[in-house]
């Protein structure tokens, strides 16, 4: 009797595993255009979501590292002011103040309107101090451009 139940199992077996393979043939037909590539399949995050990394960054003092992420989140959306208005306080703690400079006045020409442009209070009196040490600093030095 076993030798009967063990026959059985092994026809089962036998044509499972054929009915695996057909299976398994049919999915290697497939031409390989259909299949996703991985590498090319990577999206960016969202500019808000590269400043707030950016953001995480600079509170590290990591002053690369967020750069490249204001940079990425400006890659992704070129108008989306809150990047310029981070990549010039981190332009502004490196000491490069031109720089910084002209990140602020982009985050102040990239605003929604001119009334948010006049709110922004911090923004103007950084821009002020800036070009208060533009100035008393003479000839911009190869080291602070």
């Amino acid at each position: 009797m076993r030798w009967i139940v063990g026959l059985a199992l092994a026809a089962m077996f036998a044509s499972y595993t054929g009915g695996v393979a057909l299976f398994a043939q049919k999915q290697q037909a497939q031409p390989a255009a259909e299949k996703a590539d991985p590498v090319s399949a990577y999206v960016s995050p969202s500019a808000a979501k590269s400043v707030e990394v950016g953001d995480f960054y600079l509170k590290r003092r990591r002053f690369k590292a967020a750069i490249s992420r204001f940079e990425e989140a400006l890659q992704t959306d070129p108008h989306y002011a809150p990047a310029y208005r981070e990549l010039g306080k981190v332009y502004e703690e490196m000491g490069f103040w031109q720089k910084s400079l002209d990140a602020y006045r982009k985050y102040l020409d990239e605003l929604p309107s001119a009334k948010d442009a006049r709110e922004a209070k911090s923004i103007h009196k950084a821009i002020a101090r800036l070009q208060k040490d533009i100035v008393a600093e003479g000839p911009v030095s190869s080291s602070r451009q």
